[in-house]
């Protein structure tokens, strides 16, 4: 594999590593907080973009090896092999490629995502549910780690709100194409007389911040509520009062935690999603002129949809952004919603 120029510039990569490697073992530079974070976080960066190089390596090497052994002995099931393999590995240099667009400050960061039911009762909640599930085997098919920070279970089915942590390189990256609203047709399971509805559901994605990044939170413009945990299916997660609900009442931001069994700890983790809410916000006022997903901020409800799924009376998947569409339904919901983000970061202006 080409070790140099093109989207990988290795021999450049492994410089620029070693120089923050030689910075953030200076102390002095930990007398400028932001600066170090800068350094720590480009630094992750260039050890996972490396990492991908060498595995890429590794992976055509070995299709290369297999190749070759397949023409040696003729041996038509380990060509098939070969072609199976290599049909893997494009696909990982497409993402790799991907990857080289995500270039904005928070990009690489990992993802808070609340999804909301609108209103429908019912009908909106099981649609809620059925995005978190959707977005829970994204994340699986990606290999990141999810956290399920907050769940509110639905009235008779669904849930009326879960707020997920999702780590991993470019989770947030990914997943910004996933903010706004979500609106499902199909033939209700909860209609007698089966008829069809339409469902909306609300998307909402921010980027995890570093504590290091400065967001002045006054202690008084906050109202901290106190709850008994509970999960999916209804069941309690503890007996005791421990989740914690936080209203930043300035802004009106409203941020829950319950995923732990400490009070202190889910004040603590709730605090961390107020302070990347409120990052959040603050760069939509300071960007408020310049169109991008921060600023589309729509109704959950008819005319405001970034995307439909529709089952009944025809099966499509449509982003109403990009255009980008497909037939196979059952596909996006198990999870494989990565064409839908590719488009959208393809037609997204590049700051």
């Amino acid at each position: 594999m080409k070790s140099s120029g093109g989207i990988f510039d290795i021999p450049q990569k492994k410089e620029a590593l070693a120089n923050l490697e030689k910075s953030v073992s200076d102390p002095a530079l930990w007398q400028n907080p932001d600066q170090a974070k800068k350094n720590l976080q480009q630094k992750k960066q260039l050890e996972s973009a490396l990492e991908t190089f060498e595995n890429l390596n590794q992976s055509v090497s070995d299709v290369e090896t297999l190749f070759e052994l397949s023409l040696e002995e003729k041996n038509q099931e380990a060509h098939a092999e070969v072609e199976r393999d290599l049909e893997q590995v494009q696909a990982e240099f497409k993402r790799v490629e991907l990857e080289q667009m995500l270039s904005a400050e928070q990009d690489f960061n990992d993802a808070i995502v609340t999804i909301t039911p609108g209103a429908g009762g019912t009908e909106s909640q099981d649609w809620a549910l059925m995005l978190w599930r959707m977005y829970m085997r994204w994340a699986e098919r990606r290999k990141l780690h999810v956290d399920v920070l907050d769940y509110q279970v639905g009235e008779g089915a669904g849930i009326k709100d879960v707020t997920l942590f999702i780590r991993g390189a470019y989770a947030f990256g990914y997943l910004k194409s996933e903010a706004g609203v979500h609106r499902l047709v199909r033939i209700s399971p909860f209609d007698a007389n089966q008829r069809r509805h339409t469902s909306f559901a609300s998307v909402h994605v921010t980027p995890q911040i570093e504590e290091a990044v400065e967001m002045e939170i006054n202690p008084a413009d906050l109202r901290i509520d106190v709850y008994r945990a509970s999960g999916p299916g209804g069941q309690g997660v503890n007996t005791t009062d421990s989740a914690v609900r936080i209203t930043h009442v300035p802004t009106g931001l409203v941020v829950q935690c319950q995923s732990e069994r400490s009070q202190h700890s889910n004040k603590d983790t709730a605090m961390k999603i107020l302070r990347s809410r409120l990052y959040e916000l603050k760069k939509q006022e300071e960007e408020k002129k310049r169109k991008s997903f921060e600023a589309e901020k729509k109704d959950i409800a008819w005319g405001s949809q970034i995307r439909s799924y529709v089952m009944h009376p025809y099966k499509l998947v449509k982003d109403h952004r990009t255009k980008y569409e497909t037939s196979n339904v059952d596909e996006v919901m198990d999870g494989n919603v990565d064409r839908f983000m590719e488009a959208y970061l393809l037609a997204s202006p590049k700051k």
